[in-house]
């Protein structure tokens, strides 16, 4: 399979925005098996003004722009070097895109973006893809990941989209508030209620939250491609969604 995985800065960081060593030692083990199995990966990562934060020492995300492109600037380096670091002692190679808004709306960046991917893939490289924090601005910005990795998975006419996060999936309520709140492990299209469960914030030092998972599924259906919500806290969760298995997150397929 084609398959673009999505990882949220709460999964690659504590939330001091330093490294959550562990974790990302062991996504890496994971993804670098998933690959060795035949499984074409493209990785979509948060964590560049995350990691900028806790490298620089401040005290929270900062809020105005020039101060977040600097935090990206010197967390995507950070970000870049774990990862070249960690899938090297796996044997694979890893090459780093950085995106905006722009490349997806001017058709010819597009088509260059699409045939950079598809020759990295080839030579089984795996590509890691971030937006690219230290230049974009409100007018080019995409907005979050969860949107770019529904972007990429399109583009690339991926077959399964895996957005790793700090909650299960989605819920029939918020489960912070409802202890009866239940779990939905599998919804079939995009009906528009689904959208009235979503809540508005992700995590401190994230930019996303459901309602920004649920607009990257319908855009991921409408592409032909499934998605899945689950925990990052385990990344051997990985195996389940990729074999296919009902598990402890959430799978949207198109309607049968």
């Amino acid at each position: 399979m084609r398959i673009v995985i999505k990882v949220g800065t709460s999964t690659l960081a504590h939330a001091t925005g330093r490294l959550n060593i562990r974790r990302t030692n062991k996504l890496c083990l994971v993804l670098s098996d998933l690959k060795n199995a035949g499984h074409e990966l493209i990785l979509v990562s948060s964590g560049a003004i995350g990691m900028g934060v806790g490298k620089l020492g401040l005290s929270e995300k900062p809020k105005d722009i020039p101060t977040k492109q600097a935090a990206a600037a010197v967390g995507q380096c950070e970000l870049m070097y774990t990862y070249d670091r960690l899938f090297t002692e796996h044997n694979h190679t890893v090459a780093q895109i950085l995106l905006t808004g722009s490349d997806f709306q001017s058709e010819e960046r597009h088509q260059n973006f699409n045939n950079t991917l598809s020759r990295l893939l080839q030579l089984g490289v795996l590509p890691i893809i971030n937006e690219n924090d230290t230049i974009a601005t409100e007018e080019i910005k995409v907005g979050d990941n969860d949107t770019l990795s529904a972007l990429v998975a399109v583009s690339v006419h991926a077959d399964l989209l895996i957005i790793l996060s700090d909650v299960n999936g989605l819920y029939s309520a918020d489960p912070h508030k409802n202890q009866d709140a239940k779990l939905i492990q599998l919804v079939h299209g995009m009906p528009e209620e689904l959208f009235s469960l979503a809540g508005d914030e992700g995590s401190a030092l994230g930019t996303g939250g459901m309602k920004t998972k649920l607009k990257a599924a319908k855009m991921c259906l409408e592409g032909g491609a499934d998605m899945v919500i689950a925990n990052g806290e385990r990344p051997e969760i990985l195996y389940k969604i990729v074999e296919g298995e009902e598990g402890n997150y959430t799978r949207f397929v198109g309607d049968e």
